[in-house]
C-alpha cells in the first residue's frame, strides 16, 4: 500500500467527519493515536474535549445549545489496563466492557452497529491499542450500513501486529461531504507519524477545514514504560483564548 500525505488527505477534504489515526513514531518508541471530530450542525460544533481520568469525554460548550446529546457526547477514549480505546461514539464503553470480560475487541463490537442517523448511517469507526511488555499491536474496526442500507451492517476489522516505527493508519466516517453522507470505503490509510508530538498535533490541527473543525485529541505513548503525554485543542477554548 502506497503511504499518503496526512496533511494532503485533510486539507482536500472540507469533510471526512470524524478521524482515528493509530502508528507508531518513527523512532519506535511511542504509540501514537490522534481523534478528531467535525460537524456541520450548531449542535455538533458546540463541543470541546475535556480530560476524564486517562481517557476523555466530549461535552457541550455552551450547555443552553445543546439539543440532542444522543450521539454526540461520549467518552472517545478509556483506558483499560495497558488498552487504550479509541472510537467515534459510545462504543467506546462497550469495547470497554466486554474487553473487561475476556472478550476480543470484534467480538465486542458484535452487538453494536452504524449509527441510527439516516439517511447517514455514519460509522462506526474503533481502534485499540495494546502495550505489554514492550510489545506494541493494535487493531481497528469500521461497522457501516451496506451502502446506505439500514437492515444490512457490513464488518471490518484491522489488526496490525509490530507496527512499523514511522508509519500508521488513518480511518474516518465519511469519504466526503454530500448529502447523504458517503461513508468511508477500503482498508484504513497508510499514513506517517513522525516523532514530534507538537508539530504532529499542529499539522492536524491546521490541515482540517477551518469551517467545521471542532476538536483534536493526540496522544504518544511510551512503549517501554506506558507514559503518555496528550494534547488537546478545542476550537472553542481557542476562540475563547483558553490555553490548551
Amino acid at each position: 500500500m502506497k503511504m499518503v500525505s496526512l496533511q494532503e488527505e485533510l486539507k482536500s477534504n472540507s469533510y471526512p467527519g470524524r478521524g482515528i489515526i493509530i502508528g507508531r513514531s518513527a523512532n519506535g518508541t511511542k504509540a501514537v493515536t490522534a481523534y478528531f471530530i467535525m460537524g456541520r450542525s450548531e449542535n455538533s460544533r458546540n463541543r470541546v474535549f475535556v480530560k476524564d481520568g486517562e481517557g476523555i469525554r466530549t461535552e457541550a460548550f455552551d450547555p443552553s445549545k445543546l439539543v440532542d446529546p444522543s450521539l454526540i457526547i461520549y467518552a472517545p477514549v478509556r483506558v483499560l489496563g495497558n488498552k487504550t480505546i479509541v472510537t467515534n461514539g459510545d462504543q467506546t464503553d462497550t469495547i470497554y466492557s466486554g474487553m473487561d470480560h475476556q472478550l476480543t475487541f470484534e467480538q465486542s463490537l458484535r452487538s453494536r452497529e452504524f449509527e441510527p442517523d439516516g439517511p447517514n448511517f455514519t460509522p462506526r469507526i474503533s481502534g485499540v491499542m495494546h502495550i505489554a511488555n514492550g510489545a506494541y499491536n493494535y487493531a481497528m474496526s469500521i461497522l457501516k450500513s451496506n451502502n446506505g442500507n439500514p437492515d444490512a451492517c457490513s464488518r471490518y476489522t484491522f489488526a496490525y501486529e509490530n507496527p512499523v516505527p514511522g508509519e500508521g493508519r488513518f480511518i474516518h466516517t465519511y469519504m466526503h461531504d454530500g448529502a447523504p453522507l458517503p461513508s468511508f470505503e477500503g482498508e484504513p490509510k497508510l499514513v506517517g507519524i513522525p516523532d514530534d508530538m507538537p508539530a504532529f498535533t499542529e499539522m492536524l490541527w491546521n490541515s482540517l477545514n477551518e469551517s467545521n473543525k471542532v476538536s483534536l485529541f493526540v496522544r504518544y505513548i511510551d512503549i517501554a514504560t506506558g507514559a503518555y503525554e496528550t494534547r488537546i485543542i478545542n476550537k472553542h477554548e481557542m476562540q475563547e483564548g483558553t490555553d490548551r
